[in-house]
């Protein structure tokens, strides 16, 4: 992500809410990378829980770098740990908590095993 005026607030550095706005669009990346056209179709995800620890501000025109990775599925319920640096420095350390919803009835739907394992697995 490239850090542009609109998440800067009133401190001088990126907004707090501007990180978590980029910890949904890398979590939504993942899944559609790892979602097959059936599951893409079938399914979609909505934020439950969202911790973040801040360790350092982002500034201007900064890039920065935001990595996810999926520790646990439990039945409609998936946790991602999520890093976000700048040139090797951790900025933002956060966990998030996601549901997978019916995409048609918009209720929770137990993630199937199959989409579990695969999502699970390293890219």
């Amino acid at each position: 992500m490239r850090v542009v005026a609109a998440d800067i607030d009133r401190l001088g550095h990126v907004n707090n809410a501007v990180y978590l706005r980029w910890i949904e669009q890398a979590v939504y990346s993942d899944w559609t990378v790892r979602a097959e056209a059936a599951e893409f179709a079938a399914f979609d995800w909505i934020a439950v829980r969202h911790e973040l620890d801040y360790r350092r501000p982002a500034f201007l025109d900064e890039d920065v770098c935001v990595a996810v990775r999926l520790v646990e599925v439990r039945r409609a319920r998936a946790w991602y740990d999520i890093i976000v640096s700048r040139s090797g420095t951790v900025l933002v350390e956060a966990r998030s908590c996601w549901c997978c919803i019916d995409s048609t009835t918009r209720r929770l739907t137990v993630i199937p095993q199959a989409t579990a394992s695969r999502m699970l697995d390293p890219v």
